[in-house]
């Protein structure tokens, strides 16, 4: 429809209601004609033939919909350009398109042909783009065609398009259900997949298509427990959900003995004693799992793969993510021993520190468990105290389970602590508090009358809410033992006065009317107040005042019959049907007439029966019927999608279907490099002895894990010794604990395969990790540490010693090179025979840090960052010759003030590549001072430093004097904070001020690092994607043998040379390769970010670039700059 056919049908619309409407047509001007032509000058840029303009205009429509913005009306020119060559353009079209192919579907259509061209692009990030914007366009048209390309991307090589056809299985499932059975065929071949990135979105698939069908887990089960902890964070939540069902249809119940036993005297920890015990007879087992009376001389034995899963979801209690620890939580709680419950304790507590959205799920979670398990809770009481800064649902909830863990060794202190928060000024949780000392009491038959005493002082308090919940709490514990308390309805009574809140007034009332015999003068004097003010109150009380005036009828007639027949009248012409039929019916029974039934006989039966005491439960009580950690267990209702949490099963099904034939002894996850099967064979026979098959840490050393802890402790921390000790240590003090975590993890693992036999609880073998933990600490840093430090401190001196006094710097260092070069090797063995006698990772004594070979001689040959990366390598190496290694050694100098500028000063300055010793987060600026005028200059030092927000500055010490023709050097330290951003200053001397400033090249925002070849591929494969930035180029003439390239490369940028790690091992050495690839590493200074360089040359000087950064703006300029040192 044409603009001006709209404005005419709004007109003609909108004439018949009095008020026209203007401004819709685009000729009309006004406010809205600026809207025709919003987004043109992004469309010109969309339309034009440069990649450049058509890269911004994408990324400022990226920035529009990531701010909230609508970018829809652009869909058609964006659309266009998806057959664009450039891979940048093309990565952000199809973010694009993933946001708004839904809304747009009829144009989408359009460019289908596009979309499945890119599902066989060589770029894994295109292929899974194509295929996610693909899936979200929801016509029933091209189903066929997205089940064509789920079944390619499930088959296809990229771990990431694999896992992007898993999550398209659920989208095509909910447009088309009738595809089930074709959609369980790629879920069965997707969890046979044995990469981390793929297992869990597989089973959120499974969970959404067909979570009846178990039978596609068993042949996974034990693979999904030995890879959960490299899964992502999201996809463990996702597994450990499922697994806790899985199990609940497996396994027996290992508490059945104890729902036997519980009348007997509480044998259990006798039944826990055989938890490890795996050698037990099942055939025995299931013919006696039926025989209760058997149940006591047969101890229940768990299935090794239900020990599997415990033990390999146990290390998650400590992961970062909430989602997690409560996934890990639920599923103890609802498949562990009972006394193996508490270690989920610590955890959920530690959660408590977190935000308020945490702690309210946490807390929910929490009272569940301690109506059932309140023992494990009870050390940890002090942490659900309340503070004064918690939200009111936090607060009532911590109430909940302080009241749960109260019983009579602690009750005192609770108690204490809820006489404080009375005093609240939070009205709603004051009056939970009141309903809490109410339930304790109920509970606690001792502290009973301390409670009772406790309320009814309450009742003389100002705040009318507190004296309010206090009198309906009252009312309930004193139908425990009325005829104690008489005075208590008396006091009680007088309140009627006072208390205008329905819910008391109607309290006091009933108990009034309930126990009249004990109070038979206060009560009419009662009733004679109520029937006064009745017009006035809440429906509530009116109906207490009807029940009061009939039971004063039954009981005392002669004072209250008037007053009885007086408030029946008032109530028979009241507004409320409910109190009209209420004093209708109580007239006909309390007042005989000849017409009244045989009822009224009974009416004093009726009305003054015995009431039993009210039962004062939990709100939680019966909440644990849903699964713990679900949002149906949240709301108490169940959800949509909510999986029922199956019963325990009376006999263990088969437990042989979960077994897997193993093709070749070499199990699949191992990629060959000698090191790794000389390991192999060292290990092998003790670690596979196990049932378990291929369970163990060592999955976690080529599975492509998420988590950069995981990464970096897998197979890096051992084999790469003192070399990335070194880089590691950079990194600051929390991956430091995250490795030492992730070790402590893996060696447990393997520690628990290897000592099968001796039965140990795990409790103790915790601890035993937590006494010997300070023992390896130290140990490391003996041994490993001590070299590298060494190495640190030469580095940081020798860059002093260039600028100042260098003789005696340079003898001190040799003098410490020379007292500890030797020492270090022997703790180095004691350490190693340590630890054999504990058969833990370090056993693997493949790499032992054995003396390494001095690398003095080289020293005056190689840059000192170098020598840090060849220590512990054998210098005999063709690959690691230093001819091949050593950067251009002239550092490229830069002026910062030139001397006609600087009357007679000239300035100039070098990034000297080494580290800045006070602070390592900062680059060292070396800068030379040449005095060309013919006075000298004084007090030459900075001022007035202008910098970007996060940057910082350490100024090199004042000059004092520098005379006439003399050169002065000094160190600055800048913190460029990962950017290139310029950092502005005024340079002063004791008479001028000069505006300098200095702008670092990208390449000397990053220190270099050592890495071997195989951990740089393992780096490599986890900085995918956005974070890899390709380009192909024509080295220069000059640049085409392995000496040229290595050295552009590091003079561009401050970058370590990967040694080629394949060569070393073969027995007859091989010939270098034709076409090289070099391999170059680095992390940024700041952050610590990984920079990953791949100069691959091809035939005839052609070569390919390969960036990988997880900053990709450095990435970005880094590949422009090493671009033009390779082809100029």
């Amino acid at each position: 429809m044409s603009a001006s056919s709209a404005f005419n049908d709004e007109k003609g619309g909108s004439s018949s209601v009095g008020e026209p409407e203007y401004g819709h047509d685009p000729a009309s001007g006004g406010i809205f004609s600026s809207d025709y032509k919003r987004h043109d000058d992004l469309k010109e840029m969309l339309d034009s033939n440069k990649d450049s303009l058509k890269l911004e205009a994408m990324k400022r429509i990226v920035a529009m919909i990531a701010r909230g913005k609508n970018a829809s009306d652009l869909f058609p020119a964006v659309v266009k350009n998806v057959a664009c060559k450039n891979i940048e353009v093309k990565k952000l079209v199809y973010v694009y398109l993933v946001r708004y192919a839904e809304e747009q579907q009829d144009l989408a259509l359009l460019s289908i042909s596009t979309f499945q061209r890119g599902l066989k692009d060589p770029n894994q990030l295109i292929r899974a783009s194509a295929l996610r914007v693909l899936s979200s366009i929801r016509v029933t048209i091209i189903v066929p065609i997205m089940m064509l390309a789920i079944k390619e991307a499930a088959s296809d090589m990229s771990p990431y398009v694999r896992k992007t056809a898993a999550h398209a299985i659920p989208k095509l499932y909910s447009l088309d259900p009738e595809q089930k059975d074709q959609l369980i065929e790629v879920i069965e071949k997707l969890l046979a997949d044995k990469t981390t990135l793929v297992a869990g979105s597989v089973v959120m698939a499974f969970e959404e298509v067909c979570p009846e069908r178990i039978d596609l887990i068993h042949k996974n089960y034990r693979k999904l427990c030995n890879l959960l902890i490299d899964v992502e964070e999201w996809g463990q939540v996702v597994i450990i959900n499922m697994l806790t069902r899985y199990a609940r249809t497996q396994f027996l119940n290992p508490n059945i003995n104890e729902s036997l036993l519980e009348e007997g005297s509480g044998g259990d920890k006798t039944f826990y004693g055989s938890d490890e015990d795996e050698d037990e007879d099942e055939e025995e087992k299931e013919k006696n799992a039926e025989a209760p009376a058997m149940a006591k001389r047969k101890p229940y034995v768990m299935d090794p793969d239900h020990r599997l899963l415990l033990r390999n979801t146990k290390p998650l209690l400590q992961s970062r993510n909430a989602a997690v620890v409560m996934a890990v939580a639920q599923l103890y709680f609802h498949l562990a021993p009972k006394a193996e419950v508490g270690v989920i304790a610590k955890a959920l507590v530690r959660l408590l520190r977190s935000h308020s959205e945490v702690q309210y799920v946490v807390l929910q979670n929490v009272a569940t468990m301690t109506i059932k398990r309140r023992g494990m809770f009870e050390p940890y009481l002090k942490s659900f105290y309340i503070r004064s800064t918690d939200p009111t649902q936090i607060k009532v909830l911590k109430l909940e389970v302080l009241t749960n863990l109260a019983n009579e060794t602690n009750i005192s202190t609770i108690l204490r602590e809820f006489q404080t928060y009375i005093k609240s000024m939070d009205k709603d949780f004051v009056a939970a508090t009141i309903q809490a000392i109410g339930r304790c009491a109920t509970n606690i038959g001792e502290v009973r009358d301390t409670c009772l005493n406790g309320l009814v002082q309450l009742l003389s308090n100002r705040d009318e809410l507190v004296v309010a919940e206090s009198v309906v709490v009252i009312k309930k514990l004193l139908q425990m033992q009325p005829e104690k308390h008489s005075d208590i309805i008396k006091h009680m009574a007088k309140l009627t006065d006072n208390i205008q809140v329905p819910m008391a007034r109607a309290s006091i009332l009933w108990l009034i009317g309930e126990y009249c015999e004990h109070v038979p003068k206060i009560a009419p004097d009662v009733l004679r107040k109520m029937a006064k003010s009745f017009t006035n109150e809440e429906d509530i009380v009116k109906l207490q005042i009807i029940n009061l005036a009939a039971k004063l009828y039954l009981t005392n007639s002669k004072q209250t019959k008037l007053l009885t027949q007086y408030v029946l009248n008032l109530a028979k012409y009241d507004q409320n049907y409910d109190i009209r039929d209420r004093a209708r019916f109580i007239r006909q029974l309390i007042v005989p007439t000849e017409k009244s039934g045989a009822l009224s006989k009974y009416a004093k039966k009726l009305f003054l029966a015995l009431k039993p005491a009210p039962v004062l439960e939990s709100p939680f009580k019966d909440r644990d019927h849903f699964q713990l950690g679900s949002l149906s267990h949240l709301l108490n209702a169940k959800a949509g999608g909510y999986q029922e949490l199956p019963d325990w099963p009376e006999a263990a099904p088969d437990p042989s279907v979960r077994n897997v034939e193993v093709k070749d002894s070499v199990p699949e996850w191992t990629k060959c490099s000698s090191r790794e099967k000389r390991k192999e064979k060292k290990v092998e026979k003790p670690f596979y002895s196990d049932s378990e098959g291929e369970s163990g840490p060592t999955e976690s050393a080529d599975s492509e894990s998420d988590s950069a802890s995981g990464s970096e402790s897998g197979s890096g921390s051992e084999e790469s010794g003192s070399g990335s000790e070194s880089v590691e240590s950079e990194e600051g003090s929390e991956s430091e604990e995250e490795e030492e975590d992730e070790e402590e993890k893996n060696k447990k693992k393997k520690k628990k395969e290897l000592k099968k036999p001796v039965q140990e609880s795990e409790s103790e073998q915790s601890s035993e990790e937590e006494e010997r933990k300070p023992e390896r600490k130290s140990k490391q840093r003996k041994s490993d540490s001590e070299s590298e430090s060494d190495e640190e401190e030469s580095e940081s001196e020798s860059s002093q010693s260039e600028s100042e006094d260098s003789e005696s710097e340079a003898e001190i260092k040799k003098k410490k090179k020379a007292a500890e070069s030797k020492p270090p090797t022997k703790p180095v063995k004691k350490e190693n025979k340590k630890e054999k006698k504990e058969m833990s990772l370090l056993d693997l004594d493949d790499f032992e840090p054995a003396p390494s070979p001095q690398v003095t001689p080289v020293n005056t040959f190689l840059s000192n960052s170098l020598v840090t990366d060849l220590e512990g390598l054998s210098l005999s190496d063709t690959v690691l010759s230093p001819a091949t290694i050593a950067p251009s050694s002239a550092l490229k100098n830069y002026e910062l003030l030139h001397r006609i500028t600087g009357e007679g000063l000239s300035v100039e300055y070098c990034f000297s590549r080494q580290p800045f010793s006070p602070d390592a987060n900062m680059v060292a600026v070396q800068m030379q001072f040449t005095n060309n005028a013919t006075s000298d200059t004084k007090n030459l030092h900075m001022e007035d430093v202008k910098l970007q927000s996060g940057m910082r500055v350490k100024e090199f010490p004042e000059i004092e004097l520098l005379p006439a023709g003399e050169t002065a050097a000094a160190v600055m330290g800048i913190d460029f904070c990962d950017s290139t951003q310029a950092a502005n200053f005024q340079l002063c001397t004791h008479t001028k001020k000069f505006f300098v400033s200095i702008q670092p090249p990208v390449g000397e925002l990053m220190r270099p690092i050592f890495l071997t070849e195989n951990e740089f591929k393992k780096e490599q494969g986890q900085l995918m994607g956005m974070n890899e930035i390709t380009e192909k180029l024509t080295l220069d003439a000059k640049c085409r043998n392995e000496h040229a390239i290595v050295q552009r490369v590091t003079t561009a940028a401050n970058l370590s040379r990967v040694p080629c790690g394949s060569d070393k091992e073969c027995s007859p050495p091989v010939p270098p390769p034709d076409h090289p690839i070099h391999r170059f590493a680095g992390r940024t200074v700041t952050s610590s970010s990984l920079v990953l360089v791949t100069v691959a040359t091809k035939e005839e000087g052609a070569a390919q670039l390969t960036v990988n950064c997880e900053k990709m703006l450095i990435g970005t300029m880094l590949v422009k700059d090493i671009l033009l040192a390779l082809t100029q």
